[in-house]
């Protein structure tokens, strides 16, 4: 049986290590991971034959004999233990980022804004999970002077789990919404579940970086004996959204407005943690400044396109009900004027022109029993507001009467879209991830 001290001699050798035999580079160590529909030991001495240097495995397959082949009690615990050895070689800061919304934009944004300064590595995309955690733990390099780490969870006690491993420093809770209700067993679940990064941070003197314009995390971050807090007032550093001239949210900080790539009120807090971060760890102002403008969200968040004649805000990367409900205001309050783009004035200036503002919104997943009422309440809001049109796809959006367009996913979604003939319109394509609503446009 392989111990974890030996297989990280191979791993100093072979510092690469993949799950996947799709995208495996020759030298990478193959970690044989098992699923509810996959067992990955089948795939074992297939890995080796495309140029792994060895395979991570706890089934030995019959007929081979091949040292290359490590096993191990089970390749999952052996993934995360590895991670944990190669965790505590380090003594920089790790800092852990985790929420109900906003997590990935937040941790572009801080990674671009460190890595204008330090050497900063961080998750890739969004390898937030049981997998994608040990793994990004595992690609951090010896010249490492940050690591960012992004969390995801849908459960309770998943967040106490990252942090074994993790072992973060810092920590960033971004909000607490109505997000995997059904996993964390209601709202309250969700403040328990998302509030473990604290617990963490409270029991081993770590830093909060904490948003002090939210009740609850202002009360969950009690006791952290280093907290540093930003927000919109009466924080160390603060911001507040800048009337702007075009559709991109403009932030007015101490540093100067500073104008963005992003759209939506509610990136706000999203930049203010990256300028926090940047600041308390002496980012000078200017790089600051620089790494905030030049970011660019990708991957279907917050980016606005311009196809076929219109002007669409792609928010398609997830949803939940928190997410939804700012997005909509926030479309609502866009002021649009009459040549197709945004007016001067300031972004919360209440729009009255809401005829060429159409909606186009998926399905939101993982909500348990209170998916129907909270579907329910989104239709609601959309009744607030006028638009030109309302496209409502898939999922509970289905299960009850209302005005709007209703199809039942994203390709006859696009198919009406094409069908349509809209220009100088502007839409917002928003849903959860299997709703697929990237689909629409193409």
């Amino acid at each position: 049986m392989t111990t974890i001290e030996h297989l990280y001699d191979i791993y100093l050798r072979h510092p690469s290590v993949q799950t996947d035999t799709r995208l495996l580079q020759p030298g990478d160590i193959f970690f044989a991971l098992k699923g509810p529909n996959f067992n990955g030991n089948t795939f074992a001495t297939r890995a080796l034959e495309l140029g792994a240097a060895y395979a991570v495995i706890d089934e030995v397959p019959a007929n081979i004999d091949d040292e290359r082949l490590l096993l191990v009690p089970n390749t999952l615990w052996a993934l995360q233990e590895l991670a944990l050895h190669h965790r505590r070689q380090f003594d920089i800061p790790f800092l852990a980022i985790t929420g109900s919304n906003g997590k990935t934009t937040t941790k572009e944004l801080i990674h671009a804004v460190l890595s204008s300064e330090y050497v900063t590595y961080t998750t890739k995309g969004n390898l937030n999970n049981h997998i994608g955690v040990p793994l990004t733990i595992l690609s951090v390099r010896r010249d490492a002077e940050f690591a960012v780490i992004e969390m995801g969870a849908n459960h309770q006690k998943e967040i106490e789990g990252y942090c074994r491993y993790t072992l973060p420093t810092h920590g960033i809770i971004t909000n607490i919404g109505r997000a995997h209700l059904e996993g964390f067993g209601g709202p309250e679940g969700v403040k328990k579940g998302k509030g473990e990064l604290y617990d963490h941070l409270r029991d081993n003197g770590g830093t909060a970086f904490v948003w002090r314009d939210s009740d609850d995390l202002r009360q969950m971050s009690r006791g952290i004996s280093h907290i540093i807090a930003y927000g919109s007032h009466d924080a160390q550093f603060t911001g507040r959204v800048a009337p702007s001239k075009d559709s991109f949210l403009h932030v007015e900080t101490p540093l100067g407005v500073i104008p963005t790539q992003l759209v939506g009120d509610y990136n706000l807090p999203n930049v203010l943690a990256a300028l926090a971060v940047g600041k308390h760890f002496a980012v000078p102002d200017g790089k600051i400044r620089r790494a905030i403008e030049q970011y660019a969200p990708s991957n279907s968040r917050s980016q606005l396109i311009e196809q076929g004649g219109n002007h669409i805000i792609l928010d398609a990367y997830n949803a939940n009900p928190s997410s939804m409900r700012a997005a909509i205001e926030n479309f609502a309050r866009l002021p649009i004027g009459p040549a197709g783009s945004a007016t001067d004035g300031a972004p919360n200036f209440p729009s009255t022109n809401g005829n060429r503002k159409v909606l186009i919104l998926g399905a939101m997943a993982e909500l348990g029993p209170e998916s129907l009422n909270e579907h329910r309440a989104i239709v609601d809001l959309i009744g607030q507001y006028p638009w030109a049109k309302v496209v409502l796809v898939g999922g509970d959006f289905l299960k009850f009467d209302h005005p709007y367009l209703t199809f039942p996913d994203s390709l006859h979604a696009a198919r009406w879209l094409r069908e349509a003939g809209l220009k100088d319109a502007w839409l917002l394509v928003k849903g959860s991830r299997s709703s697929k609503m990237e689909l629409v446009l193409e």
